[in-house]
């Protein structure tokens, strides 16, 4: 996936981020929850884009 592309899905998943939190009257525990729901999917699917993914599934502790 191009650079570009990823800038352009994260400026959407933010835009539509910011419209639902501002524009959908819904309880600030929904709009946290939802938020962080959000941020760790993109989070995940960042680092899946990037070839981290599997690094990270393979960490290992002390051992």
């Amino acid at each position: 996936m191009a650079l570009i592309q990823v800038v352009i899905v994260l400026i959407v998943v933010g835009v539509l981020l910011w419209l639902i939190n501002n524009f959908v009257p819904m309880a600030g525990s929904i709009k946290s929850l939802l938020n962080a729901v959000v941020v760790i999917f993109v989070v995940v699917w960042l680092l899946k884009v990037f070839g981290l993914w599997s690094y990270i599934t393979h960490f290992r502790v002390g051992g």
